[in-house]
């Protein structure tokens, strides 16, 4: 008699709020494919309790730093009003536009605590800014210090700069690095800026730089050099009491992903800001959504096409662009498999229905026999899917929903 085959490790995304129960996926103990069914097309699905759990994580790991610390969550990642309203009295709100600061400040969130950091910033968006005098902004480029301190002379302001290193999960997500980039003002023009300021009595609280974003342990020690690099502003900055380090804290997408080390990250920055009398604050986007979202869609078709079997979906790359444009992976999963036996699946590729050639979510990957009809969720979609979607060939209709 043949010895019993062993069970199968768990696939790599379960964890305690999302796995298979009963054979059927279930997130926040939401069966899935019920969720997509009453919502009778594409879906996003949010886990309270999964934001909650990144927040917290990320705070306990702000305190190792032996500092005062404040998180700002991106809200560019995902703005949807009811996990804006989960997250008021938790934490501020980093926004890069007029309009997310009238969601944040409808949303309920003080102006306070806000904080604006943006690029190609206009003269109309800036006399909306001030309007709101206790709005933290955070200036891009010489010309908006000079702007604001002709419209709001003596004011309070922070200053991005470009530290010149960067490091992020993919070539296209490197926001300060060996190529020029329009984010944040380089050491070249640092005079000028300070002469800015000076000129119209402008005191500068804040130094802020974000380098890039998805960055795990493999990429620490780059991200340490760009945070010391950026650190060296403050040397020019004797008003400074406060350091944003941005955001781009990364989180598992594939089975060879591991999770970013907190403790590692929080050593670097008692390192590096030991000695300086600075308050800390950071920006997260994905690190606090990213992984508690679902994007749910509906099989259309399953059809070979010379050698490579296709499963066309009813959503693209319009709904959630990462794996298009900038090669994050958003792995496919069914949520009622046909078969849990890893034996019986085939590589397929899983296509979108937008009539684009980069609305591919995935090659080659992996799953059960599927048929017409199926759903299957995307994992790691809850940062930067709803909040970027477009109505591109008019397939933009979504349903959001959050769990808990």
């Amino acid at each position: 008699m043949s010895a019993p085959r062993a069970a199968a490790a768990p696939p790599w995304w379960v964890r305690d709020d999302l796995g298979y129960v009963d054979g059927r996926l279930h997130l926040a103990g939401c069966d899935v494919a019920g969720a997509y069914d009453e919502a009778g097309g594409p879906l996003f699905l949010y886990s309270a309790a999964r934001v909650a759990a990144n927040l917290a994580r990320l705070k306990a790991a702000l305190a190792q730093t032996g500092r005062t610390g404040r998180v700002y969550y991106a809200m560019k990642c995902n703005r949807f009003e009811p996990l804006l309203a989960r997250l008021r009295g938790q934490c501020g709100l980093d926004i890069c536009s007029p309009n997310e600061m009238d969601r944040a400040l409808g949303s309920g969130f003080a102006a306070r605590d806000i904080s604006f950091t943006g690029t190609g910033v206009s003269d109309r968006d800036l006399d909306r800014l001030l309007a709101q005098p206790d709005l933290h902004i955070n200036c891009d480029t010489v010309g908006m210090i000079r702007r604001i301190g002709e419209r709001a002379p003596g004011r309070a302001i922070g200053v991005r700069v470009n530290p010149a290193r960067g490091v992020g999960y993919s070539e296209r997500l490197i926001y300060a690095g060996a190529d020029v980039t329009k984010f944040g003002i380089y050491r070249e023009q640092w005079g000028a800026a300070l002469e800015a300021a000076r000129a119209h009595g402008l005191t500068i609280r804040t130094l802020h730089f974000h380098v890039g974003c998805g960055w795990l342990d493999p990429q620490l020690a780059s991200w340490e050099a760009a945070i010391a690099e950026g650190l060296s502003f403050l040397d020019d900055l004797p008003d400074a009491t406060t350091v944003n380090i941005g955001g781009g804290l990364g989180l598992p997408q594939t089975a060879t992903d591991a999770p970013l080390d907190l403790g590692r990250w929080a050593a670097v920055l008692k390192r590096r800001l030991a000695g300086r009398d600075v308050t800390l604050a950071v920006e997260p986007g994905d690190y606090i959504v990213k992984d508690a979202g679902l994007l749910v869609l509906e099989a259309t078709d399953v059809e070979v096409k010379r050698d490579v079997e296709f499963v066309q979906v009813n959503g693209g790359f319009n709904l959630h662009p990462e794996p298009a444009h900038y090669d994050r992976p958003c792995e496919p999963i069914a949520c009622v498999p046909s078969t849990f036996d890893e034996r019986a699946w085939r590589p397929v590729t899983v296509s979108g229905n937008i009539n684009e050639a980069l609305d591919v979510w995935a090659r080659s990957h992996r799953m059960p026999p599927m048929a017409g009809g199926d759903r299957i969720a995307f994992l790691n979609t809850g940062g930067y899917g709803a909040s970027m979607s477009s109505n591109h060939c008019m397939r933009g209709d979504l349903t959001e929903r959050l769990l808990g």
